[in-house]
Formats: structure tokens, C-alpha cells, sequence
């Protein structure tokens, strides 16, 4: 497993921002749709291209455009919700999946109660979208169901990520082709499983607590 630390300034601004706890949720939906096109950008740097034949208005010239089959982007849901816009934005030709997975607070085991994904993933590179990597629990089982789909290639795009998540996914994914894109690593995990210092819980701060 890889995991890549996004460094920019406009990452470390924005992601700034979005830790305030002053910050509202309409402005923590725009912010984290923001940062999510910048770190989108970097987790998309080995996409599969192909050669394609094309005219300017001045001469024929090679380019590439996006091989097949097409990306596929898996939100989880609820908080993953809120980082598709920003993804897809970036990436519009790519399809979209998705799962619903819930944690028990006082066990930290995620579980799967919605699942929405072709059957055959096979030769697909797959863009897993959560907000939060904390104990890894909710993206190891959501890769595990991508790659038993027949996936290759799994991109995590997280805002936050913990070091003992990290760890995890390293322990329990060893040898699978699999990259962690994040704005940043920070401290620890708390009692309650939280990252600290964080930015809270992502799904009620985008969304509110219904």
C-alpha cells in the first residue's frame, strides 16, 4: 500500500478552514468540494490513458483521452457524498458506484447496509471517496468488496487520514495495488475512535445531525 500526503498551500488553507469549528456546513460542503478537486488531481496522475488520432485547426497530432473501461468513483456513503462533486467535476467520464456502510460507535466495526456496484470489476481503476480515515475499519472492507468485484487498481481519497488507519490498511492490505491520497496525517485517535486534532465528524458537519 501507498500513501501519498498532499503538500500545497491552497490544501493546507482550505483544510484549515474546514477544521474551524466556526465553520458552518454550507461552507464546509463548498470547502470540502474544493479541496477534494485538488487532491483528485494528484490521485489521478496514473490514470489510463490511450492514443488517439485528432486534427487542430492547424495540422494532424497524437493525443490521449481516458482508455476503457472508464474509472469507476465509489462514495461511501453519507459523509463520501460530499466529496463526488468535487471528483467527478475533475474526472466527468469516469462512472459512479456506491456504498453504504455504518460504524458501530461502541465496537468501531463498520458494516454494509447499501451496495450499489457492477459485478465485474475486472481491468477497473476505482476512486474510493471518505472523508475520514481513522481506524480504517469502513475503507478496508469497502476495498476488500472492490477487489473481490475483480478491481486492480484502488485509489482512497480521504481529507484526514490516522496514523494507526494507515497502519491497519497496511497490515490488512499488504501486496494489493492500492493508494492512499490524503491532505494530511495527523496525531492519533482518540477514546471515541476520532482523529485528533481532526475536523470532527465529516457527515454532520456537512450535513447536520439528522
Amino acid at each position: 500500500m501507498r500513501i501519498h500526503v498532499v503538500d500545497h498551500p491552497l490544501v493546507a488553507h482550505k483544510l484549515s478552514t474546514l477544521r474551524d469549528e466556526r465553520t458552518d456546513s454550507p461552507t464546509f460542503r463548498r470547502l470540502a468540494d474544493e479541496l477534494v478537486t485538488l487532491l483528485a488531481y494528484e490521485a489521478t496522475r496514473k490514470v489510463r490513458t490511450e492514443q488517439v488520432d485528432i486534427r487542430t485547426p492547424v495540422t494532424s497530432t497524437t493525443g490521449v483521452r481516458l482508455s476503457h473501461p472508464r474509472p469507476l468513483v465509489v462514495p461511501i456513503i453519507r459523509a463520501g457524498l460530499g466529496m463526488l462533486d468535487g471528483m467527478v467535476r475533475l474526472l466527468p467520464p469516469a462512472e459512479v458506484g456506491f456504498i453504504g456502510m455504518i460504524r458501530d460507535e461502541s465496537t468501531l466495526q463498520a458494516s454494509t447496509y447499501a451496495n450499489r456496484m457492477p459485478e465485474d470489476l475486472s481491468g477497473r481503476q476505482v476512486y474510493v471517496l471518505d472523508p475520514m480515515l481513522a481506524t480504517g475499519g469502513t475503507l478496508i472492507v469497502a476495498i476488500k468488496e472492490l477487489m473481490a468485484r475483480g478491481a486492480d487498481d484502488v485509489t482512497a481519497i480521504c481529507l484526514l487520514a490516522a496514523p494507526e488507519g494507515v497502519e491497519r490498511m497496511e497490515r490488512e492490505l499488504a501486496g494489493t495495488p492500492v493508494t492512499v491520497v490524503t491532505a494530511a496525517v495527523d496525531e492519533r485517535l482518540n477514546e471515541h475512535g476520532f482523529i485528533v486534532p481532526g475536523l470532527g465528524d465529516a457527515g454532520d458537519r456537512m450535513y447536520g445531525l439528522a
